[in-house]
């Protein structure tokens, strides 16, 4: 099978979205598959023997770790010359658009996968009045796709609510072959607790945005006495936190990657995710992997991937103490945590990235099979929308 994959967030970023992309394009690759990747540039030429096109691009201004392209002319020559059976998009911002719409210019069936919640992201950037508008954007890129995929149930169920039709699960996947608990190293714990191994040590691993609220770890730290907390990304709200956490036993590590990061979950006592607006929470299933119970908010996408009391710790959002709660009983010498760990690890190995891309590619079959050209959403305000993106970004694919 001949694949474009084309995502806005990559390499050398590290998020979710970009795991996902990479580990989808390994797994393709290992079947045998053809494999086109078109990104913004600043990323690897090649990646696990794909081609990858970097298309000019620059920073994000409020974001900066995220690179923005803008749909080129030559993209249109890109996909007639590899000739792909199917185009996935990931999360389309700029240059996702320009997947959107030759798709239906070149006829080629049309995959969009969702990954975040661009609108809930808005409130925490003081941008809650343009989330209706925003809405109304992703109903009009959506609709214009033949399979529309989600990782999270939480996700297919607000995608419907919003007039998407039919999303489909795309099940959820974790290396549990690189997040492992023979991972655990003494050095790594030495370096996460700030030469204290002996201390409980608590792991935060993501991206340092406002929606992750990692702030909300400061009560945690300051209520359980001899605690370190590793705090292992980077991001715009890194300064911010550094001053927020100051004078409390925390260690900002930047980011992690690989057989490193793998390291930091096996060696942590507990793993704390504050954020209610994750869609799936990949690093969630990376440190049950390894044996690093969890404790996560029961929102987004998070009950989905733990079971409370089973295989980690959810606490209720909105909820004055409810973090700090499902810490302290998870830390609880009365916590049965030796048999969540285990049972986080069972878990963990149900979800390899092979039978979800087996998955993936019964969908993509499916997809092509039944393709026929996309109409354009119907109702006046849904029109105007997707005329006015189609005419702004046909001035940049002409």
């Amino acid at each position: 099978m001949r694949v474009v994959l084309i995502t806005d967030p990559f390499l050398p970023k590290i998020d979710g979205i970009v795991t996902m992309v990479t580990r989808t394009v390994e797994y393709l690759q290992r079947r045998g598959d053809e494999v086109l990747v078109i990104a913004p540039d600043g990323g690897p030429e090649e990646l696990f023997g794909a081609r990858v096109i970097g298309i000019p691009s620059g920073p994000f201004w409020l974001y900066p770790e995220l690179r923005l392209a803008l749909p080129r002319t030559r993209i249109r020559k890109m996909l007639t010359d590899f000739n792909p059976e199917v185009i996935h998009v990931f999360e389309p911002a700029l240059l996702g658009f320009a997947g959107i719409y030759y798709s239906a210019v070149l006829r080629i069936p049309l995959v969009i996968s969702a990954h975040t919640y661009i609108p809930a992201y808005l409130r925490y950037y003081r941008l809650g009045v343009l989330e209706g508008f925003t809405w109304m954007l992703m109903r009009a890129r959506h609709r214009r796709a033949n399979l529309n995929l989600c990782t999270s149930t939480i996700t297919q169920t607000d995608l419907r609510a919003h007039g998407i039709e039919n999303p489909v699960l795309w099940r959820r996947a974790v290396d549990s072959e690189t997040f492992t608990p023979r991972a655990k190293s003494a050095a790594m714990r030495e370096r996460l607790s700030g030469g204290e191994p002996e201390k409980r040590l608590l792991l935060y691993v993501g991206r340092l945005s406002a929606e992750k609220e990692v702030g909300a770890l400061r009560e945690v730290m300051l209520a359980i006495p001899d605690t370190r907390l590793a705090i292992v990304g980077d991001g715009p709200e890194r300064q911010n936190l550094e001053r927020h956490f100051a004078g409390t036993l925390t260690a900002f590590t930047g980011y992690m990657r690989g057989q490193e990061l793998a390291e930091a979950y096996a060696s942590a006592d507990l793993f704390v995710l504050p954020s209610q607006t994750e869609t799936l929470g990949l690093v969630l299933l990376e440190a049950m992997a390894a044996e690093c119970p969890v404790v996560a908010c029961r929102a987004g996408g998070v009950p989905d991937a733990v079971q409370d009391g089973v295989t980690g710790f959810l606490f209720e959002p909105g909820v004055a103490g409810a973090l700090l709660q499902a810490v302290q009983k998870a830390l609880s010498p009365e916590t049965d945590l030796e048999g969540i760990r285990k049972q986080a690890r069972l878990d963990a190995e149900r979800h390899g990235w092979a039978a979800a891309t087996e998955q993936l590619v019964g969908l993509y079959q499916q997809t092509i099979d039944s393709h026929e050209p996309k109409v354009p959403p119907r109702g006046p305000v849904q029109r105007m929308v997707c005329a006015a993106l189609l005419k702004l970004f046909r001035r940049f694919l002409k």
